[in-house]
């Protein structure tokens, strides 16, 4: 049992030291996985990558009444992950609201000229739900490559599939939430 492992079963058993042992371990794969996921957010972002691993953190080991039970390190990052897509799918929501704007949408003066094309989150999350509905592995998948920034092998890995049967459900999901976004 890894280092990792070892401090998961403490927090779950109520050692009350085991999250703070826990942090500096994964501290820095954390963080590398936010800068990953707020590289592809619009600009004008208000988290950046310190703020999203510790709103992260909370929410996975933060609750000292229900520790929340993680199998091995793979299960760690996998909720860490989706720990992470909803704070930024919830972030994305606070703005579309009309107390913070609503649909418009502040521009930089040098991309007026060249507009990037910029990825809807909450758009992909809602069809991240669809495909969840259909096939759940697949979404669970997509979760892992895209939001937790695994590869193709360490995702197979996590959901016990082989690599290429992972790499099909890539592609498949792939294409999948491409129809599903760009389509409506």
């Amino acid at each position: 049992m890894n280092g990792v492992t070892r401090l998961l079963s403490a927090i779950e058993k109520g050692d009350p030291h085991a999250a703070e042992q826990l942090l500096p371990l994964v501290y820095d794969e954390l963080r590398r996985l936010a800068a990953q996921k707020l590289a592809r957010e619009k600009q004008g972002q208000t988290l950046d990558a310190t703020a999203l691993v510790h709103e992260a953190y909370l929410r996975l080991v933060g609750d000292k009444e229900e520790p929340r039970p993680f199998k091995d390190r793979g299960h760690f990052f996998a909720a860490a992950a989706t720990a992470m897509r909803r704070i930024l799918i919830d972030n994305a929501r606070r703005k579309r609201t009309q107390k913070r704007g609503g649909a418009l949408q502040r521009q930089q003066l040098e991309t007026v000229a060249a507009p990037e094309p910029e990825e809807d989150l909450v758009a992909l999350d809602e069809a991240l739900e669809k495909l969840a509905a259909q096939d759940p592995l697949k979404a669970r998948l997509v979760e892992l490559r895209y939001f937790a920034g695994l590869t193709g092998e360490q995702a197979a890995d996590v959901l016990g599939i082989s690599p290429s049967t992972a790499d099909r459900h890539w592609a498949y999901a792939r294409a999948w939430l491409r129809a599903a976004v760009l389509g409506g």
